[in-house]
Parts: C-alpha cells; sequence; structure tokens
C-alpha cells in the first residue's frame, strides 16, 4: 500500500476526479453543488476505500501522543461572553470544546491522509463543488491539515465558522455520539435570527436539526459560516476520528497566533524530517 498513488486510495469509480472534465465527474460535481445550495453539506460516503480508511485510523491513533489537547470554552461565534447582552443571549451562551489535535507539521509525509491532502486533483476537485476558480493549500503551517481525535466525553460546542468551507474526512466513528449535528442556514448576513439560536442551544430546535453520523470514508464538505454546528459528545472506548483539510482562495492564508495557542498550544512549528 506504501507505494499507491493517491488516486488508488479513493474509490475512482464512484467518484472519477482524475478527470474532471469527464461526464461521470460532472455529474458528481452537480448533485454535490446542488446539495450544498440546499442544505450547506456536502456529503460524498465512500469516498476513501474501506482497506485505506483502516490504515489511515491506525496511523492517527500513532500520532495521538503528539496531539495538543484543546480544551476551552467559547459562544457559537468563537468570541468570550459578551456581558453587554442581556442573561440567555446566545452571545453570552458558553460551550466546551475538548479534542485532541494532531497539527500538520507533526503529520508525517508518509501517512496516507497526508498524502491525499496534497494531491493537487483534490483540490481542483473541492475548488470545482465550490465554482471557485481556484483554491490553495492554507499557508498555515500549523493549521493546514489537522487530525482529531476525540475519545469518550470529548466533543465540539456549537459555533459557526469563520472559514467560508470545511472539508473533513470521517476516519473513524465513535463506539456512540460523536455525531455532526447543524442548523442549515440559521443566520443570514443581513439578521443573526437569534431567537432561533437560542432554541438550538437551549434544544428546541424542532426540525431545523439535521444529524450526520460521520461514516469512516466519508469526505464532507460544509458552509459553516452561516450554519450552526457541533460534534455530540462521544461515548465508548473508540475514538472519533476526522481529518480537516484547510484550502483557501488566497495563497498566503494563514491563523493568527491566538488561534494556534488555543488549537495547537504553540504557534511556530516545530522541525521535523517529515
Amino acid at each position: 500500500m506504501d507505494a499507491m498513488a493517491p488516486i488508488d486510495l479513493i474509490d475512482n469509480e464512484r467518484y472519477p476526479i482524475g478527470d474532471l472534465t469527464s461526464l461521470a465527474a460532472q455529474r458528481v460535481i452537480d448533485a454535490q453543488r446542488r446539495a450544498l445550495a440546499e442544505r450547506g453539506v456536502a456529503i460524498l460516503p465512500g469516498f476513501v476505500k474501506a482497506d485505506v480508511i483502516e490504515r489511515m485510523a491506525a496511523e492517527t491513533l500513532a500520532l495521538q501522543p503528539q496531539a495538543f489537547l484543546e480544551d476551552v470554552w467559547g459562544t457559537p461565534y468563537l468570541e468570550v461572553a459578551d456581558e453587554s447582552f442581556p442573561e440567555g443571549h446566545p452571545r453570552r451562551a458558553l460551550s466546551r470544546s475538548l479534542t485532541y489535535v494532531v497539527a500538520y507539521d507533526i503529520v508525517p509525509r508518509a501517512v496516507l491522509v497526508r498524502r491525499l491532502y496534497e494531491w493537487d486533483p483534490l483540490m481542483h476537485f473541492v475548488a470545482a463543488i465550490l465554482e471557485r476558480p481556484q483554491l490553495y493549500r492554507m499557508a498555515d503551517p500549523l493549521g493546514a491539515l489537522n487530525l482529531a481525535i476525540m475519545p469518550e466525553e470529548h466533543t465540539q460546542g456549537w459555533h459557526y465558522d469563520n472559514a467560508d468551507f470545511v472539508v473533513s474526512l470521517a476516519i473513524q466513528s465513535s463506539a456512540r455520539g460523536g455525531h455532526f449535528e447543524c442548523a442549515p442556514f440559521i443566520r443570514s448576513a443581513d439578521d443573526e435570527h437569534y431567537d432561533a439560536v437560542a432554541d438550538v442551544l437551549q434544544g428546541d430546535s424542532g426540525k431545523r436539526l439535521q444529524i450526520f453520523p460521520m461514516t469512516p470514508g466519508t469526505l464532507m464538505l460544509f458552509t459553516g459560516r452561516h450554519s450552526l454546528h457541533r460534534v455530540s459528545p462521544v461515548a465508548g472506548d473508540v475514538p472519533r476520528l476526522v481529518a480537516l483539510f484547510a484550502y483557501d482562495a488566497r495563497p498566503d492564508a494563514n491563523s493568527s497566533e491566538l488561534f494556534k495557542y488555543v488549537r495547537y498550544g504553540r504557534a511556530t512549528p516545530i522541525a521535523t524530517d517529515g
């Protein structure tokens, strides 16, 4: 398997991304564009082959001793509580995020998930679904690729993303819990819809909430700037494993030092031989 080309890591018959001009590839791209427009999430099950995803899980777990434990409290807006708002307001609502994070710089080049992330045809495929003329792998040496390891009780609290989109690959499902939950398009550019957000935070979301199990091998594109979302608490003795692929329309996109300290416990990369 070490000699496999990146294209051999994926189900190329189902997702023929080696040639985006082909009719089969265009059908996949069109379907995922519709999914993004309708629900803010594009889900590609079985994107990575089953035997490959098992190897990715083993490689990810082997890196856990080098991971940083992100343990933070924040509002859905990725800010501290704003006490100028009344008690119970979403701008004051705090939730916990607890996750082991493996930063990009300590993922060896030979690791399969890194080889997939650094494969240009995958980046071009993502750009096509998002209808972006050009994407670049993020210039952040820590955040371009992350591996999130979530054992029992780990969770990601309700939040919006600062990025226009997030690309993730489900590597291993937890025994229980660990679902991706979201309220699509709950806010707009000109209306925060605080009442609806408060309902979700209080567990009274009605039909608004969508729940997506993270089935191993699934690639997901998500537009989280206007969709409130979280990862429900993990339960059981099998950890949830997910890879996060960071792309941007700007070639020099990076994260702030504050974000790096919160997410990785440091702001500078560790020198490795790859």
